[in-house]
Parts: C-alpha cells; sequence; structure tokens
C-alpha cells in the first residue's frame, strides 16, 4: 500500500497568559499537516503545573521516509535550490516578519511548553527572528573564488547546496536551536527534515504554519515530531539525506555520527555537552560579576550547554566572592510561575530532567562538597528547583566532572592564572567558557589559554546571531551562526579550464 495522507485540523488552545490560538498537531510534511501512519500520539505536558496541554501526532519511520521523498523531489525536481537566492532571501524575510507580528504568542508557547520564563522566552524569539533575517540577508553572499595557477588555465570555485538535510534539535531552546539550523540550510538551498525534541514540539509546529504563510514551497520544510529512537535514528541512516546536524548530549551526538557516517558518509555537524568553566580573578568587579555568573549558570534554569557550572575563584576574592554570590541569589532569583514577570527562574523543562538534577545534588552531598545556597526544590508542585551553590569541592568529584544540566554549580580556589588555565581546561568538554577581569592583558592571555569554542570576557552566555558558536574536543564540531555556518550548508566544486 502506498502512504496514506490524512490531514489533521489544529487544537484551538489558550496560553496560561489567556492567549488563544490554533495549535497545529500533525506532522508538517510537503506543506500538509497530516496523521502519522501509525497513527500514534503524544501527550505534551507543561512543566510548570505537570498538566497536559495538547496531544500531537507522533511520526514513524514510514513518514520520515515520505518527509525525505518529499524533500528530494523539491530539491531535485523544482528551482528551490537553482532559483536566483534572492528569491529565498525573499521567503525568509517574509518568514521573519511573521515570526515578528506572533512574537508574543511564540513566546508563550515557548514557555507554556518549556517552563523557562516569559522573558526568557520573548529574547529567545527575538534572537531566532535575528538569526532568520540574517540568512535572508546571506542567502544571496555564497560566492566561490577565483584560483591563479598561471596562464595556461582557469579555475574557479562554486559553493552549492549539500540537498536533503536532517535536523535534530533538544528541548531546552525549542525555537531558538530550530532557526539556528532552518535559517542557514535554507538559505543555502537546502531541503530539510526537522525532529523537535518529543517534550517540546510545539513552537516547531507552530513555525512550520508560518513557513507554508510565508510561501515556501512544498517539500521544502518538513517538521516530523517523534521518539528520538525512531525518527532521529531513520534521519541518521537514510541514504537520501545527506546532512545531518544535532544539537543535545555528547553520548547521543556520538551514536549520531556513526550511525550518520556508516550510512552513507554524511555531512554532520554536532553541537554537544559542555562543562564549561568561568573564571573570576583577584581584581574582578563584583559588581559587574555577580550577574554574569548568575546569567552563566541560573539562566533558563542552568539548561544550557554552555552554562559556566564550574567556577574558578582567585584565592584572594574567594572567601569575599562566596559571601556575595549567597546574598546576591537570595536576594534575586525567585523561582516560579515562569507566566509572572518578577520570577528569574521557572520550572526544569521534563520530569526525566528534574529527577536528575535532584540526583545529582544528593550526589554532591554525598561526596562531601558544602552547599552555600539552595539543594531543594522551590515548589511541590510543577517541577522547580533553587539555585544550588556547591563549594569546598574537589575536582574529582562527580558534580564538578559531570555535566548536571541544571541550576547546579561549583565554586573552586585556584592561585595563579596557570593554575585556573589548567583547571578550566581539565575537561573533556569544551563549548564555553568566561573570564571576570579588569585586566584587558590577563583576559586576552587567558581567553588565548582557554580550550573551548566561545570564551566571554566580562559577560556570558550572551549570544548574537552575527557570532558563531560551537565546541571543541567532545562538545562538538561544526557552528551554528555566523558566517561559519553557511560553510556547514553547502560543498564547494572546483572547476578548473585549460586554455
Amino acid at each position: 500500500m502506498g502512504y496514506k495522507i490524512v490531514e489533521i485540523a489544529p487544537k484551538s488552545i489558550t496560553t496560561p497568559n489567556g492567549i488563544t490560538y490554533e495549535q497545529p498537531v500533525g506532522l508538517f510534511i510537503n506543506n500538509q499537516f497530516i496523521k502519522s501512519q501509525n497513527e500514534k500520539t503524544m501527550a505534551i505536558e507543561n512543566p510548570s503545573t505537570g498538566e497536559n496541554v495538547v496531544e500531537v501526532c507522533s511520526a514513524a519511520k514510514e513518514d520520515v521516509d515520505y518527509a525525505v521523498d518529499c524533500a528530494e523531489h523539491a530539491f531535485e525536481k523544482t528551482d528551490w535550490a537553482s532559483q536566483d537566492p534572492r528569491i529565498r532571501g525573499r521567503y525568509l524575510s517574509k518568514l521573519a516578519d511573521l515570526m515578528e507580528e506572533n512574537l508574543e504568542l511564540m513566546a508563550s508557547i515557548e514557555t507554556m511548553d518549556n517552563g523557562k520564563t516569559i522573558a526568557l522566552s520573548r529574547g529567545d524569539v527575538q534572537l531566532a527572528i535575528d538569526c532568520i533575517r540574517d540568512a535572508a540577508a546571506y542567502s544571496d553572499k555564497t560566492d566561490g573564488r577565483s584560483v591563479n595557477t598561471g596562464d595556461g588555465y582557469v579555475n574557479y570555485t562554486i559553493r552549492e547546496p549539500i540537498g536533503v538535510c536532517g535536523q535534530i534539535i533538544p528541548w531546552n531552546f525549542p525555537l531558538m536551536m530550530l532557526a539556528w539550523k532552518v535559517g542557514p540550510a535554507l538559505a543555502m538551498g537546502n531541503c530539510i527534515i526537522l525532529k523537535p525534541a518529543s517534550a517540546t514540539p510545539l513552537n516547531a509546529l507552530f513555525f512550520a504554519s508560518l513557513t507554508k504563510k510565508a510561501g515556501i514551497p512544498d517539500g521544502v520544510v518538513n517538521i516530523v515530531p517523534g521518539p528520538g529512537g525512531m525518527v532521529g535514528t531513520a534521519l541518521t541512516t537514510h541514504p537520501k539525506v545527506r546532512k545531518v546536524a544535532f544539537t543535545g548530549s555528547t553520548d547521543i551526538g556520538k551514536d549520531i555520527a556513526v550511525k550518520s557516517s556508516g550510512s552513507n558518509l554524511k555531512k554532520i555537524t554536532l553541537e554537544l555537552g559542555g562543562k564549561s568553566a568561568h573564571l573570576v580573578f583577584d581584581d574582578a568587579d563584583l559588581e559587574k560579576t555577580l550577574p554574569n555568573l548568575v546569567n552563566g549558570i541560573f539562566k533558563n534554569a542552568g539548561q544550557i550547554c554552555s552554562s559556566g557550572s564550574r567556577i574558578y575563584a582567585q584565592a584572594g576574592i574567594y572567601d569575599k566572592l562566596l559571601a556575595a554570590f549567597k546574598e546576591y541569589i537570595e536576594k534575586n532569583l525567585k523561582v516560579g510561575d515562569p507566566f509572572d514577570e518578577s520570577n528569574f527562574q521557572g520550572a526544569i523543562t521534563n520530569k526525566e530532567q528534574y529527577n536528575t538534577i535532584l540526583k545529582y545534588i544528593n550526589i554532591g552531598k554525598d561526596e562531601g562538597a558544602k552547599v552555600l545556597t539552595g539543594g531543594k526544590v522551590a515548589s511541590e508542585k510543577g517541577y522547580f528547583i533553587k539555585p544550588t551553590v556547591f563549594y569546598d569541592v574537589n575536582e574529582d568529584m562527580r558534580i564538578v566532572k559531570e555535566e548536571i544540566f541544571g541550576p547546579c554549580v561549583t565554586i573552586s580556589k585556584f592561585e595563579t592564572i596557570e593554575d585556573g588555565v589548567a583547571m578550566a581546561n581539565d575537561s573533556e568538554f569544551g563549548l564555553g567558557a568566561g573570564i571576570e577581569t579588569e585586566n584587558l592583558s590577563t583576559a586576552l592571555k587567558v581567553a588565548k589559554m582557554l580550550h573551548s569554542g566561545t570564551v566571554w570576557i566580562n559577560t556570558y552566555n550572551d549570544f548574537d546571531s552575527r557570532v558563531p558558536f560551537g565546541g571543541y574536543k567532545q562538545s562538538g564540531y561544526g557552528r551554528e551562526m555566523g558566517s561559519e555556518v553557511y560553510e556547514c550548508y553547502t560543498q564547494t566544486k572546483a572547476v578548473r579550464i585549460k586554455l
């Protein structure tokens, strides 16, 4: 039997802050919202309340195969990849306009689906819009180059799209990670099949409805929610998928790299885990430093791959920092309802991660680390955990070595610049790092010494869509954002002509 297409209507939903809208719930394939072939669904939970919001269709392997066929047809049989790049830019500009018109709604969906505060969600949506606008502007800037090998030849290169791209995103930044991947892929002329995280597919499906309104042709954008073991594996092993971009844990990233290479040597971009170090030097201005430390680890409840989850304070400022950090957190970091504008930290996104974080808090206590503040749940309803700081830790403790992915940080002491850098670099991860100092020479020297894809100086977790982001070591390879991301969605053809 052939593939059976059954369209499915959206569900009317009212967000906790009172916005009623139409939420798509079907798989988005070939510009249609349809049921999965096995008609299975997934219940989507509001992590702030533990209540179900809606059920969405859950893709099967047959759905992925159909989505790949539609994407391949759009790439090979239409002019999407071959047209004037400025036309693709106009589609993306229209898409960004639609996102901007729906900014507050998309922020509300993000907070309802993910649990982060509404203020943080607004920032995420704006960065997603910026990424789509950047992609629109960059769509016609993929020129090749000429190569001089003497008068007997003319040589030039062409940067061409790869083809059908599989994209797999996590639950911590559902819309932002989508934009980081979809925008550049489309700008370069590729067609995509994106799998959102099972816990947070709502904004991806709403985004899909906007791509259709923007006029993006059939088959160019496809969104297939579903379990990673089925949908993710189907994408990474499919012989017609030529590129996979993944953001998530290092263990799953390794598995994807093996499966993708083993299937057809797919081009791969991996943005993986982290255990990032944030160094505070004796001359740091604590008034400036404290908000940076908070942003580094407690933004998004610590559910950021680049979170500064290891703070290293120089000996001369260590005791002063402990006292000031405790006071600042307990005075300023309210935890609770993410739609309450006065709260800094919302809910942990899902029950599994909530339990993982609590497990690590208990591990830290059992290992003998001292709790400066926090270390307990913040509410019996929903998934809320207080910002937690451990001190007097040993570098071989699990809470120092392993990624917790939650509002938990350790503070250690170092003596010299060399000691601090050695402690910071003593990790298999290398995604982000931070430096707090008033000395420019120290800042530049240490930035060069750190083994990290991004180094923030006197700021942290501070993103701009024009600045590339990605990891060293087991934090992955390839880059998101900046001009570098477009190289990940093109391949170079060389042409050599003998005269």
